[in-house]
């Protein structure tokens, strides 16, 4: 088929999308499919008329690529692509609806359910600068639950661009500011120290099954965006270790059943379709989830690939599965 493959865009996640977009294009040729690399410019609708693609496979990062812009454009074209549909991606971008979305999910399923969330608070910049928000901010050790140490991060986007962690109120107004210079609205949360694990997906509502999830280890300081882009900052353990979860084999085998029950919590809440990953900590209690990733990096640094690895599939092989289940899905309106 002819597969359209989206990259680049203008959000600040432009360099990680092309990388993925990259590695996509390869895979997706090495399956035997004709790719058509584009970046999402003012040609972007003419040329994918002209191109008429079979199946668009959205390799954006961040604004528009993920907060259902380009999902609504498509299903405006009439042209099926993989992954998740806008509304599901305009609701997925906001972390900050993480708890309705899962107590809506639980209404209506009556499940009682696994996943948790960080507590938090949610301020607006325009609230921060113009409004006074800012001189409230002492009350933050008694908004969020257990006071400092708070995570403060925008409240949308990815690559953990704008995130902090804060010990004391003296820095926190530096770290709102700059958390506000990616976004327009911040989350200040509980910070959660446990295991750091992110939970690759595939499939959609039901038939949608758990990979192996992937353990991340930071060098120094946590998975923060600099660690991301760093060679040797990191190590990723697929599948998570077990003495990262209990000395007891069967009890570390059991956390992972909860932690998996978890990822697919969050993912089916959200109604995510086709591929997703779910972010998350096991504190040594539960397992706190706090993102929700419509669009996985598949870069060489990117946990996706790495779970997939870890579940012997090739990324030739996942991807055209994807793709051709996008195209007997067809367009969506």
């Amino acid at each position: 088929m002819k597969v359209a493959v989206l990259m680049g865009g203008k959000s600040f996640e432009r360099e990680v999308s092309l990388a993925s977009g990259k590695v996509v294009c390869a895979a997706l040729e090495e399956a035997g499919h004709k790719v058509v690399p584009l970046d999402t410019n003012a040609d972007l609708v003419p040329t994918l008329r002209s191109e008429r693609p079979d199946v668009v496979y959205n390799a954006l990062h961040g604004k528009h690529g993920e907060d259902g812009t380009i999902q609504s454009l498509l299903e405006f074209l009439g042209i099926p692509f993989v992954g998740s549909p806008a509304s599901v991606c305009h609701r997925s971008w906001n972390k900050d609806a993480l708890h309705s979305s899962l107590a809506k999910y639980r209404d209506i399923t009556g499940e009682e359910g696994c996943a948790s969330w960080p507590q938090g608070v949610y301020i607006t910049r325009d609230a921060f600068k113009d409004m006074g928000a800012a001189t409230a901010l002492d009350m933050v050790a008694d908004r969020v639950i257990g006071g400092y140490p708070v995570c403060v991060k925008p409240a949308h986007g990815g690559s953990a661009l704008g995130v902090h962690k804060v010990e004391s109120q003296e820095a926190l107004g530096e770290a709102v500011l700059d958390a506000l210079s990616y976004d327009e609205a911040v989350n200040i949360e509980q910070w959660v120290d446990g295991v750091e694990l992110s939970v690759a997906i595939l499939g959609t509502g039901w038939d949608a099954h758990a990979l192996p999830p992937v353990e991340i280890v930071a060098r120094e300081g946590f998975y923060d965006a600099a660690a991301r882009m760093a060679d040797d900052a990191v190590e990723f353990f697929c599948p998570v270790r077990n003495e990262s979860l209990s000395p007891n084999e069967a009890d570390a085998q059991a956390i992972r059943a909860e932690i998996e029950r978890a990822a697919l919590e969050v993912y089916r809440a959200y109604g995510v379709r086709d591929l997703g990953r779910i972010d998350l900590v096991w504190d040594g209690g539960a397992a706190r989830c706090f993102e929700v990733d419509v669009s996985p990096g598949m870069t060489d640094r990117s946990l996706f690939p790495v779970a997939c690895e870890a579940a012997g599939l090739s990324l030739p092989a996942m991807l055209d599965s994807l793709v051709n289940e996008a195209y007997a899905r067809g367009a969506c309106f």
